[in-house]
């Protein structure tokens, strides 16, 4: 007792030992990271290859001085130290598109001169302008209009090499558009000698190249040549290679109906500002398909200034001004189109024909089965060098770099073990996400009699289930392994200088109101007892209707809600229409006037995000508030091209637009949006990538105003939850970005699911 009393009085009296890691990297930092740089040497230590800082130099826009170290880091990697790949993990707003063409530039010093540039495809024409505006004497080529496959068909008839820095762009729904096929042979006739001693001639498919007929199994399992139809049934199952000389037993061919050239030319002049059908047969029938088409491809300023018999100019200044902000963003071309561009550069061009390929956001290729993921990972493997540029390289799973670097980098993923099983890398992304990230296995015990559930002092069977889950978390081992070795990091407060204005992110929470409140939590009541009986019985399905209803509701509560069981069609639960029209404003609603007033006070504009827009349609209601409120207000709908967004953006600027509404989906990347330095989420969704992409738009450099972003949430609802959760994704994802979340790494092994998941545990915990 003695021995127990004295032990406790010392821990009693000890110092609190426990220390936080910010407060621990604050006190010993030094000494970690000298012992870092001792064991993994860094390839750039912001010593500048003086030839290469020549370079940059005398780019048209000179990199700062901090994007210029992240272009000599990658540069060293790439030539000096010779790996395949690098990564430019650069936070939203730093130029990472700068960065990406300078790093073209020093590379092509080494003779990397071929860049093909792989972007989503409304950034494609922004890509164009800023390598014209960057790199003096640069050639640039679009291959993402039909006449793609006739562009790729050129290069392969060009014998000389550039000596100048030339930029293939290429969107990335163009890159993997698929093509159809259908079998390919010749006939030929071949001679048999029949049981009577006779020779009988017999049509036969054979292969076009060598002429060797096409063989099949008779009844008996034997080889024998195939008739055109027999061959037709076979060869149109799979692609199919002549066995005698590899020959391609297979064809492209145009789908769908031949049109003319005037149809092509309407639908053409359509897509220019302020022509329709009329103004459009008008110009065909005054200056002919043929002049049209050629000004539209070679020279659209001489048609933006044409004039007619009179010599009178044919638009108005307004048109033309109209017109040529749209056109610098719009390629015209007539040629023939269809083939798989990714397919065409394996097949058909040398590998290694262009040198360098750039993926502009390139955590859109992470996905194992995406169309777009496999089309990069066929152009990676056939260019010599691969730069990845993203703002959010892990969107907090480990395997959402398992992909990305497979396609990078495949050979140190064999090296590492982690190889493909019957053309699938399934079990390899298992086997890394044991090793480096987080998996939990989950047991499930259960006992019952005659198949019933049973106390638990009753005789019945007891049965064991086993799932694996994957949750949240990198290891530090995998960061240093796979993302140090090869990534740059570049965040805004890097570049210094003053060059951003303050930033700031505001958490909003909203009480509802009274009716609001209680309408809400009957709901809610009632959706978390089917859901809580669902799950019991194991069914998942009610799972994502119970969170959608009680995420949106709280927004939409100006019409009534019915919630249907997804298969049985069994109504579950109603709530009734609490806002009646836009005179009766929610709390929310209030709040964003507020801060719209506030915005225009200031002189400043508004953007507006809200991921209701399709059956919960928020959008007119919104609009219509703040209309009433004597605002001047846009929306922002999926139905502009995304090609024509920015130019959209502009054009309501320039008509005084005061607040946009849209979907944060639609603006998420590529687009500056800087003349809108307020942003409110009225609701965040599920997606990291987004909310991080979407948060940042305006806050990019050239940006003057203070940025402000205010997240706004229904106290006592799903909403509050969902942000928490989102935050947490946030530190685990900024791990892999170069920032330290203030948990500590212990973040990185929390156990957590989905961000659904972990909402449905809340529901029914509460």
């Amino acid at each position: 007792m003695e021995t127990e009393a004295i032990q406790a009085e010392i821990t009693d009296t000890q110092p609190e030992l426990t220390l936080s890691l910010p407060d621990f990297i604050a006190s010993f930092g030094t000494g970690l990271l000298q012992a870092v740089q001792a064991q993994n040497a860094p390839v750039y230590n912001k010593d500048p290859h003086p030839d290469r800082a020549l370079v940059m130099e005398q780019l048209l826009r000179t990199p700062f001085v901090e994007q210029q170290h992240v272009v000599q880091a990658c540069a060293r990697l790439l030539v000096d130290v010779g790996e395949r790949a690098c990564i430019i993990n650069g936070e939203m707003g730093t130029g990472k598109t700068i960065m990406a063409i300078a790093l073209a530039a020093v590379l092509s010093t080494a003779g990397l001169n071929r860049n093909l540039v792989v972007c989503p495809p409304h950034l494609v024409y922004k890509w164009r302008r800023e390598i014209k505006q960057t790199v003096p004497g640069a050639a640039v080529w679009i291959l993402n209009g039909p006449d793609t496959l006739r562009k790729l068909l050129l290069l392969r008839a060009m014998q000389e090499r550039p000596t100048a820095p030339t930029f293939f762009i290429m969107g990335r729904v163009r890159m993997r558009m698929g093509f159809n096929w259908k079998p390919s042979f010749t006939l030929r006739t071949v001679c048999e000698r029949t049981e009577a001693g006779d020779f009988s001639a017999q049509r036969v498919a054979a292969c076009p190249r060598c002429g060797q007929p096409i063989h099949g199994d008779d009844p008996e399992g034997l080889p024998r040549p195939l008739s055109p139809v027999e061959a037709m049934e076979v060869l149109n199952v799979h692609q199919t290679a002549c066995k005698a000389c590899g020959e391609a037993l297979w064809t492209l061919y145009r789908n769908g109906p031949t049109r003319s050239k005037e149809e092509v030319m309407t639908e053409a002049l359509k897509q220019i500002p302020t022509i329709g059908d009329k103004t459009a047969a008008k110009l065909l029938k005054i200056f002919g398909s043929d002049r049209i088409g050629s000004m539209l491809e070679d020279n659209v300023h001489e048609f933006i200034n044409l004039m007619d018999e009179d010599g009178d100019l044919v638009f108005t200044d307004r048109q033309a001004r109209r017109m040529e902000r749209a056109m610098a963003n719009k390629e015209f071309s007539f040629g023939t189109g269809g083939y798989q561009p990714s397919e065409f550069i394996k097949r058909y061009l040398p590998k290694g024909f262009f040198e360098t390929v750039i993926a502009d956001e390139g955590h859109e290729f992470k996905n194992e089965g995406s169309a777009q993921g496999q089309a990069f990972g066929v152009i990676a493997s056939q260019c010599r060098k691969a730069i990845l540029l993203t703002g959010t390289l892990m969107g907090g799973y480990a395997d959402d770099l398992f992909y990305l670097l497979w396609r990078l980098n495949p050979q140190l993923m064999i090296d590492d073990g982690f190889t493909a099983r019957d053309g699938s890398l399934t079990s390899a992304s298992m086997a890394y996400m044991r090793e480096h990230g987080v998996l939990k296995d989950i047991y499930k015990e259960s006992s019952g009699v005659d198949g019933q559930r049973a106390h638990r002092t009753a005789k019945g069977k007891t049965k064991t289930t086993h799932r694996v889950a994957k949750a949240p978390g990198f290891s530090p081992v995998g960061i240093m392994r796979y993302v140090l070795p090869l990534t740059a990091f570049l965040r805004l407060k890097d570049i210094g200088g003053n060059i951003l204005p303050p930033y700031k992110e505001e958490m909003v929470p909203i009480a509802m109101t009274d009716d609001q409140a209680a309408a809400y939590a009957h709901l809610a009541g009632r959706l978390q007892e089917e859901l809580a009986q669902a799950m019991r019985c194991g069914d998942k399905t009610l799972m994502g209707v119970v969170l959608n209803v009680l995420l949106a509701w709280p927004d939409c509560a100006f019409r009534s809600e019915l919630v249907y069981h997804p298969r049985t069609r069994a109504l579950l639960a109603s709530a009734p229409q609490i806002f009646v029209d836009e005179h009766e404003l929610s709390p929310k609603e209030e709040r964003l006037v507020s801060l719209c007033k506030e915005a225009k006070a200031r002189g400043r504009r508004v953007l507006v995000y809200t991921t209701y827009t399709g059956v919960r349609d928020t959008t007119s209601r919104l609009r219509s508030i703040l209309e009433l409120q004597g605002f001047k207000v846009a929306v922002l709908r999926a139905a502009v091209d995304a090609a024509e967004r920015e130019d959209w953006i502009l054009e309501k600027v320039d008509q005084g637009v005061e607040v946009i509404i849209t979907n944060p989906e639609l603006v998420k990347t590529g687009l500056d949006l800087m003349e809108f330095p307020t942003i409110v989420f009225l609701q965040s969704g599920y997606n990291v990538y987004t909310l991080q992409q979407a948060a940042r738009r305006s806050w990019r450099i050239g940006q003057r105003c203070d940025v402000e972003v205010y997240f706004l949430g229904f106290l006592g609802t799903a909403q509050i939850s969902c942000l928490q959760l989102m935050a947490t994704k946030i530190a685990v994802s900024q791990s892999t970005s170069g920032e330290m979340p203030e948990t500590g790494l212990d973040v990185l092994n929390e156990g957590g699911d989905s961000i659904e998941v972990e909402l449905a545990r809340q529901l029914l915990a509460a």
